[in-house]
Parts: structure tokens; C-alpha cells; sequence
């Protein structure tokens, strides 16, 4: 019988923990590893440079860490993946993907907003030698170029909740490899890989540490890409600390749990949003999930500063629920023409729905949407 994601959340990266005679998940801090054999560990090394991977015992904790690499594991069986890497931050996954299509010649990037406003800045700006070409979705095709090498998207999108057909990029981008942020989502209401995205990325200080105390990111992919990244990795030094790797394999075993209940909380919230005098747009996306976007017909300001239960605060995906004003906050760095053309408005209020209940939040909310 092939088990349930629920009961695979709980297992995943821990299948071995029986034979080791431990039940929690043993925690490597090290940074090196001791080798009386350096004849060996040179081979070793010989082997991450030209393929990005390492057998046999670790090395340093650049390369790799047996903590870290549990979470890894976990996270590509959760998406459906045969490997997964994983970074000190979600913007360093965002990087290494960047960083793997330029070293291979191809710097151009297309892209669809809206989008983290962290990563619209990356991409707009250049930093890292790529050039971008906004599309809508059903341009994408068009705006492919020889020297394209990643096609990137958020769904449900970020802070919008906008939603794109994956099938259909995947479809449009042809050979060139799709990335997909999964961090809204997460594989517990959609795996991209299904629909043939080639990397699926998540901001692994979002959902899967599911805390607030947590950060990180992680790209699930194949193991010939998983190797070009933990390259990158290895050179730029983004490594996921190995507490944090462990933290977030503990996150995983909640995750299904933790999603879908605040899910069912968040539904329940945006039909009463919808009947409120004070909201003139609430957006949800068909897939559901724990974040919901409205629009307020006062000042989105006052509403920030008069929740009393709900944390004012940037980020999303912990158990206590978060509020802010996109505009200003996680989307300032974008361009006030850019960030408006994607749907960001000054009225848009971003909603992440903790575990706290329901009718404690709608008191909470109303009070605060009458004040503004």
C-alpha cells in the first residue's frame, strides 16, 4: 500500500532512525569531518567537483551534512522528486536556480507576476548577470529567447493569490526547464513536479518550518540539476545551518496537519470577508490554503495597527496568524508601477491564518476593519 502524504510527512527522512536503535533524528553540528585516508578524501572531493555529489563519509559542512541532507531527503519524497537542495534562505534557492541557468549560457529569464517582491527586485535589478522578461501567462511563449534558461512563476502567487496554469507554462516553455515557488501551497495542496515543472522551490521559513523560528529554503528537483546546485552552493556558501535542517524536518512531520487546518479556518474567514462593509475585494485561491489577499475600502494602515490578536507582522506560515500591507512592506522594493501593474494595490492587506480558532480571528479582524 503506498502511504498516505500525511503518514509520509511523519516518516520521510527518518526511515532509517529504527536500525540506528535512536527515534528522534540525530543532530551533526560538525563542520569537518576527521579522515585518516586522505588518498580517499581526496577522491571524494574529486567527485563533488564534477558531479556536485559526495559518497562515503562527509568532508566539511560546505559540501555536506548528514542533518541537513535527512531534510533534503524528506522534502524531495514529499514533492515527488528524486533529490532536493537545501540553502540558508529561500532567497538563496531563488539565487543558486538563477546562478545554475547563467553558468550554463543562458541568463535570460521569463518571468510572471506578481511575485516575492525580494525576487521581482533580484530579477529587475540584474544582480546576479540575468536578464528578465515580465509575461503573462499566455505570453510566455513569445517571450522565450535562445539564451533563456528559466522560465519562473509563483502559484498561487505572492501577494496576490493570483493562480497560473502550471501544465499550461510547462507547455509554452517547451525545453526550457519551469520553476515553480510551491512556498504558499506546499506539497500538501499541490506538487508542481506532477505537471511538469522542473524545480519546485519553497521558502522553507514559511510552512515547512511552520514556527516563525526557522529560516531557510529549498529546491526539490532531479539529481543531475540537484548536483549543478549544491555546486553553486558549495562556491557561494549559502549552506542551511544543520539546527535548522533539523527544525524543519520536525516541521515536516506537522505539515499536512498544520495546512489543512488553518485552511479550513481561512475558508471559513473569507466568507465572512466577503460580506463585510468594509472590504471591497477578498481574493482566495481555488486551490485554498492558509493566506487570503483582501482589499479595504478604508486605511489599510489603521487596520495594521489595531489587531490585537493577529501578529502585524511580514512572513506567513507560522502557527500564529500574520498580517501586513504588501505595499509596504514585502513589496515595497518593487517598482510603484510594477508593483500596481501586478494587482499589488495600496488597499491589498495580506492575511496568513494560524491554528488559532476562527471565531477568535473574526472578532479580532472585524474590530480592526471598523477601525479603519
Amino acid at each position: 500500500m503506498t502511504a498516505t502524504l500525511r503518514t509520509r510527512a511523519v516518516h520521510a527522512g527518518r526511515d532509517d532512525l529504527t536500525d540506528l536503535g535512536v527515534h528522534a533524528a540525530p543532530l551533526d553540528l560538525s563542520t569537518t569531518y576527521p579522515s585518516r585516508d586522505s588518498v580517499e578524501e581526496s577522491g571524494r572531493i574529486d567527485e563533488f567537483a564534477s558531479t556536485g555529489s559526495l559518497s562515503g563519509l562527509p568532508v566539511y559542512g560546505r559540501l555536506s551534512n548528514p542533518t541537513v541532507e535527512r531534510f533534503e531527503k524528506a522534502l524531495a519524497e514529499l514533492e515527488g522528486f528524486e533529490d532536493a537542495v537545501a540553502f540558508a534562505t529561500g532567497m538563496a534557492a531563488v539565487s543558486a536556480s538563477l546562478l545554475a541557468a547563467v553558468a550554463q549560457g543562458k541568463r535570460h529569464v521569463v518571468a510572471v507576476r506578481p511575485v516575492y517582491g525580494c525576487t521581482d527586485h533580484m530579477l529587475t535589478s540584474g544582480l546576479l548577470g540575468t536578464e528578465v522578461t515580465w509575461a503573462d501567462p499566455e505570453d510566455v511563449a513569445a517571450a522565450l529567447r535562445p539564451d533563456t534558461g528559466l522560465v519562473l512563476l509563483e502559484t498561487p502567487a505572492n501577494p496576490t493569490l493570483r493562480e497560473v496554469d502550471i501544465a499550461g507554462i510547462v507547455r509554452a516553455a517547451g525545453e526550457v526547464p519551469v520553476l515553480v515557488d510551491n512556498t504558499f501551497a506546499t506539497p500538501v495542496l499541490q506538487r508542481p513536479g506532477r505537471h511538469g515543472a522542473r524545480f519546485v522551490l519553497h521558502s522553507a521559513t514559511k510552512f515547512l518550518g511552520g514556527h516563525g523560528d526557522v529560516m531557510g529554503g529549498v529546491v526539490a528537483c532531479g539529481a543531475e540539476d540537484a548536483g549543478m546546485l549544491r555546486q553553486i552552493r558549495f562556491a557561494t556558501g549559502g549552506v542551511l545551518h544543520p539546527l535548522a535542517g533539523y527544525m524543519l524536518l520536525r516541521g515536516l512531520s506537522t505539515l499536512p496537519l498544520r495546512v489543512n487546518a488553518a485552511s479550513a479556518t481561512a475558508a471559513e474567514l473569507v466568507e465572512r470577508l466577503r460580506g463585510h462593509a468594509n472590504v471591497s475585494a477578498v481574493h482566495y485561491p481555488s486551490v485554498g490554503g492558509p493566506l487570503i489577499a483582501f482589499e479595504v475600502d478604508g486605511d489599510p494602515h489603521a487596520l495594521i495597527g489595531a489587531v490585537r490578536l493577529i501578529t502585524p507582522a511580514v512572513s506567513l506560515g507560522s502557527v500564529d496568524s500574520l498580517i501586513q500591507h504588501p505595499a509596504s512592506i514585502s513589496h515595497r522594493i518593487v517598482a510603484e508601477e510594477d508593483r500596481r501593474g501586478a494587482g499589488v494595490t495600496d488597499r491589498l492587506i495580506r492575511m496568513s491564518v494560524g491554528l488559532e480558532d476562527v471565531e477568535d480571528l473574526w472578532h479580532d479582524l472585524d474590530q480592526a476593519l471598523k477601525a479603519c
